[in-house]
């Protein structure tokens, strides 16, 4: 009797699951469930924008209206340049919709070489890019010699608000800029002390010695673009800053390359190293540190851990110290550190040519997506069409390889930044040299390139 009473509640059950799903595959009223939203790797649409002459991207952010803004530069007078009059790199920002159709297109600068790195979106809903300059005429109004630091505040249609430049007798590069909580900015470069006048001799006192060749170079600027405080570290060869985060506490984690073995640098590892340093909000030094081996390795990019750590994207071309593995001539490596600097883990993604990252940028995941280019076919790299192909990287939180895709033709092509949207697709950019390259005919010398990947 028992046996026949759970058999016949069996069949009643049964029979209800089938009704409820029978009603919503009818479309009756029933909940439907949500498929989550998840990351395909597949190419939505692929844009390049140009002339006939040379053109890149070299930054891209999300919108606060749901799209884009690119910066690179560009030096081309026709095509997508159309009213550009001289044919010398100016910056070159680009705002695009939700599907990759340009808003506006905007060209500052002078008479000589213009060059555009990064961009962000103000609070203001405006945009503030920086990157170095040339010129003191046209767009800009000053010039120290060769390239300097060159800041402009931008309103939301990308006109001009200020401009500001930075600088001294030799070259100084700026290559990312973040907005501060007190409204003002900050950004990173580097600083060729030893052409430097008097005047920039400042920060270090009256030292005998000036340092070298370059510097981790760090600027704070007010809202209006007025120069607050700065200061510059680095030893008697090339040091070079290439990216900056801001920290919990109000200070700054900055990270490039160092040369040196002296002077702020106090535990080189070899050639070329990663340098980190953090700065309090002051400019003070906290801490620095190296990490490599006895080769070479060039950090690009940083971006902050929900964890108040940092993970630090380049390339590396050693075998030996911090380095576990090398799967060829050049690899990507990722390392995590925590706030105090301290080395959490490492990782090398690649073949056996040449690969390395030039952006990182923290998934909604946990995990990491990475733009670069790789020449390789084999282990972490499964197709090269030629040459250098973009290749954009997808990792988990451990840095470990999740997903890895290639794009490019037989040309020189180069990814350089990333961003994820909400539905954990991403827009990739860079620079097409190729005139073979899948499903884009390339306009002139290179094109700036954006990709759609859902």
């Amino acid at each position: 009797m028992l046996k026949k009473m759970y058999k016949i509640r069996f069949v009643f059950v049964f029979v209800a699951l089938l009704g409820y799903s029978c009603s919503n595959d009818d479309g009756g009223s029933g909940p439907l469930m949500e498929q989550p939203a998840q990351f395909l790797g597949e190419v939505e649409w692929i844009k390049n924008f140009g002339g006939t002459g040379e053109e890149t991207a070299q930054s891209v952010i999300k919108t606060t209206d749901g799209g884009y803004a690119v910066l690179g530069f560009s030096n081309s007078t026709d095509g997508d340049l159309m009213g550009k009059t001289l044919a010398v790199n100016d910056y070159w920002l680009l705002k695009l919709t939700a599907d990759g159709e340009v808003q506006w297109s905007k060209t500052y600068g002078g008479s000589k070489d213009d060059r555009g790195q990064s961009v962000i979106q103000t609070t203001d809903g405006g945009y503030a890019v920086t990157g170095y300059a040339m010129s003191s005429d046209g767009d800009g109004s000053n010039n120290e010699g060769f390239h300097d630091n060159w800041i402009l505040k931008l309103d939301a249609s990308g006109a001009i608000e200020w401009e500001k430049s930075f600088g001294f007798s030799g070259h100084d590069h700026s290559y990312d800029i973040l907005q501060t909580a007190d409204g003002g900015f900050f950004f990173v470069g580097f600083l060729d002390v030893t052409s430097a006048r008097a005047d920039g001799f400042e920060e270090k006192g009256n030292s005998l010695t000036r340092h070298g060749v370059g510097e981790f170079w760090a600027t704070k600027l007010s809202a209006q673009g007025e120069m607050e405080w700065r200061r510059y570290f680095g030893g008697t060869n090339n040091d070079r800053a290439h990216a900056v985060v801001q920290s919990d506490d109000g200070g700054y984690v900055m990270t490039g390359f160092s040369e040196s073995s002296d002077f702020d640098i106090k535990n080189s590892r070899g050639s070329y190293d990663y340098w980190v340093l953090k700065i309090d909000k002051e400019g003070e030094l906290v801490w620095e540190r190296s990490y490599g081996g006895s080769g070479i390795e060039i950090s690009q990019d940083i971006t902050k851990t929900t964890d108040g750590g940092y993970v630090i994207a380049g390339n590396t071309f050693s075998t030996d110290l911090d380095i576990s593995k090398n799967n060829g001539e050049s690899d990507i490596w990722l390392i995590k550190v925590d706030d105090a600097g301290n080395l959490l883990w490492e990782q090398t993604i690649g073949g056996s040519e040449f690969e390395d990252a030039q952006g990182i940028t923290l998934s909604a995941d946990g995990g990491f997506l990475i733009s670069g280019n790789s020449k390789s076919t084999d282990l972490d790299a499964d197709s090269n069409a030629g040459e250098n192909d973009i290749w954009l990287v997808k990792t988990d939180a451990m840095g470990a390889l999740v997903w890895q895709k290639s794009y490019g033709g037989s040309g020189l092509d180069f990814g350089f930044d990333t961003v994820e949207n909400e539905d954990y697709s991403v827009l990739l950019v860079g620079q097409l040299g190729s005139e073979d390259a899948p499903n884009a005919s390339l306009k002139g010398m290179t094109d700036l390139l954006v990709i759609k990947i859902k």
